[in-house]
């Protein structure tokens, strides 16, 4: 008996002859064995279909195909990572993949997702049961979203700001003041009502003077000066009052939302009864409408259009419309509570089938919609 090494673990029966002058060794068992093994090929490389690619509601759908039938296919690998270049991947100054394993299908779906970038670059690969293949060609999908923060520099003294989140702060400022001494002690005297205006340029930080008096005032760090934007308002259940819309540049640091021609908003107020209404002009609209606990706010600048929905159900709540000749500012007041905003979203595609479907309406604005 010939034993091969013990990495092997094969062991041989050789044939001896009578006068044991030579010894044979039979291979015949192991030849046929080995023939009979089915060596599974390396996978082919997937290929992307960008056409039947999707980005809405917070979610990407990639899908991919086999350039030729394999049924022996097992699973298939998605790898994906945020990006700010077009184009295929750059190693430079990138994240790194993210990886999903053990997909069944030739599609996957990533939910969840905040776009805080301008692109997704993906690949896949293909995987039988012995082996993963190549990589896909990455390819880049397109998930520009509008992203922005509050900012601080110019609300409300009576307002506790932090990045996405203001609370109304009962201590009227006092626990800023320490950051915020320098610019405090011109408040020393009493306010001049005399409205201020910024210019054109972006709201940079101290560009404006605080918001004062009963404007209980906070807007966004960036501007929508184009496209279609969403983004969502959460408030706090014992919030008493507060109001979302959006601002031109000019609103006065005592101006209120909607209470000018050059903001428009919608209005909950939770004071001993709840009152829901759209305020433009300092004209009102009341609203006949549950009050949701999330809003979501879509704005097509081009359009003339500011709606709001309810963010769960995206039942639309109100529309105004107009053309928009500046650029605007998302805006918030609150008064007693506080206010979670949710930047980075795309508009749902609900929003867009409503939106389509209105535009195909006629007479279906309010009175308020139409004013300038």
């Amino acid at each position: 008996r010939v034993t091969m090494a013990s990495a092997f673990r094969i062991s041989l029966k050789p044939e001896v002859s009578d006068s044991m002058t030579h010894l044979m060794v039979d291979f015949a068992l192991e030849r046929r064995t080995l023939q009979a093994v089915k060596f599974l090929p390396v996978p082919k490389a997937p290929e992307i279909d960008v056409a039947a690619c999707l980005v809405a509601d917070n979610c990407i759908t990639v899908s991919w195909r086999m350039p030729e039938e394999d049924s022996r296919i097992d699973h298939f690998v998605l790898e994906y990572r945020k990006t700010n270049f077009e184009g295929l991947p750059r190693v430079k100054d990138e994240q790194r993949w993210e990886l999903i394993d053990y997909i069944k299908a030739t599609e996957y779906t990533l939910s969840g997702l905040k776009f805080d970038t301008k692109y997704v670059n993906v690949r896949v690969q293909a995987c039988n049961k012995a082996v993963a293949g190549e990589y896909s060609d990455p390819v880049t999908l397109e998930t520009k979203a509008f992203v922005f923060s509050l900012d601080s520099t110019s609300s409300h003294l009576n307002l506790k700001v932090e990045d996405t989140y203001v609370e109304w702060d009962p201590t009227g400022g006092k626990g800023q003041e320490k950051i915020k001494g320098k610019e405090n002690k011109s408040r020393s005297g009493a306010p001049s009502p005399k409205r201020t205006s910024v210019g054109t340029r972006s709201p940079l930080r101290g560009s404006r003077d605080h918001f004062t008096g009963e404007s209980y005032t906070v807007l966004g760090d960036t501007a929508v000066e184009s496209g279609q934007h969403y983004w969502e308002v959460r408030a706090q259940k014992d919030c008493k009052s507060y109001s979302v819309g959006v601002t031109y540049r000019n609103l006065g640091k005592f101006d209120q939302l909607g209470k000018t021609n050059s903001s428009w908003c919608i209005h909950i107020n939770n004071w001993l009864q709840t009152t829901f209404s759209a305020k433009h002009n300092n004209k009102t609209k009341t609203l006949d409408i549950p009050v949701p606990d999330r809003i979501g706010v879509y704005c097509d600048f081009d359009g003339g259009q500011l709606a709001f929905y309810n963010a769960n159900s995206k039942e639309l709540l109100h529309t105004f419309r107009t053309k928009f000749t500046q650029p605007l500012l998302p805006g918030f007041m609150i008064w007693c509570g506080g206010l979670t905003v949710g930047t980075g979203l795309q508009v749902p595609s609900t929003v867009k089938t409503l939106q389509k479907s209105e535009n195909g309406l006629s007479g279906s604005t309010s009175s308020l919609n139409n004013i300038a």
